[in-house]
């Protein structure tokens, strides 16, 4: 029995999970994850950071070192490396690393480490969640399919942001905090959104009035993308109970295109 696994084995290890070894594997990678991620965010607490920084930069550079060599790892197994490298998972586990080594040239940088919580989606090939990604491929189609209303709809709230702002720096004017076109308009967004931080606010009569106008807008357009969305989920959901309720008669398998005319499992007309 070899001393150490062929790298066909370790690529099961790594990429796959579908034993207790690949499964085992992802724990401990999750498990380290969580601990880097713990770890920055004890680091933020002043008091915390002033008592134990140094046992933090430990951790921290400790929890580097092995990711950059379970990303050296992926890379090397990898049959197409570039693939690998511009996916997505690749692209994240290459972020989880770049923050510490530039910390040592940019000051907190390694606090960027947070983006590792993006690894947890690994969760999904752990917990045998892949259940549920057809429900997420119909959130993705609803998406995808409420694209160009959506762009419409921010390209109409862009341009009343831009004319609601141009009026407020008319009205109001510097005197009044509305020093510009561009702070008119970030204060119609805040407005307009009903998040209100109030650093800025309106004082003449005229002011007020547009700004109610713009506050009783922004009730209206919230609702907006949440109905378009709303409106695409429903379709696609309808089209998918259409697509599993074409069954084939002669040998019971369902999931057919909607404009098909055959089974495409045994050829018999459906």
């Amino acid at each position: 029995m070899p001393l150490f696994p062929s790298k066909s084995r370790l690529a099961d290890i790594v990429f796959e999970h579908n034993d207790r070894a690949s499964k085992n594997f992802d724990l401990v990678v999750l498990v380290l994850i969580l601990a880097s991620l713990v770890v920055v965010i004890l680091d933020s607490e002043p008091s915390l950071n002033i008592k134990y920084h140094r046992e933090f930069l430990i951790l921290e550079w400790v929890f580097t070192i092995l990711f950059t060599i379970e990303y050296g790892l992926r890379l090397w197994l990898s049959k197409k490396k570039l693939g690998y490298i511009f996916s997505f998972y690749g692209i994240v586990d290459l972020l989880a690393i770049i923050p510490t080594f530039l910390s040592l040239f940019l000051v907190n940088t390694q606090l960027l480490v947070v983006i590792r919580g993006l690894r947890l989606l690994r969760v999904v090939r752990i917990l045998k969640l892949g259940r549920y990604m057809k429900e997420a491929e119909t959130l993705k189609t609803a998406m995808k399919n409420s694209k160009t209303k959506i762009q419409l709809f921010l390209g109409s709230v862009m341009t009343i942001v831009l004319i609601m702002g141009t009026i407020m720096f008319i009205v109001e004017g510097p005197g009044n905090g509305f020093t510009s076109i561009g702070m008119s308009m970030y204060w119609a967004i805040v407005t307009l959104t009903t998040v209100g931080f109030g650093d800025i606010t309106p004082i003449t009569p005229w002011g007020k009035f547009f700004a109610s106008v713009i506050m009783l807008l922004g009730y209206a357009i919230i609702a907006v993308p949440t109905g378009i969305v709303t409106s695409e989920l429903t379709s696609a959901k309808f089209q998918e109970d259409r697509r599993r309720g074409k069954e084939c008669k002669s040998c019971h398998q369902s999931e057919h295109d909607l404009d098909a005319a055959y089974c495409k499992y045994c050829g018999e007309k459906l």
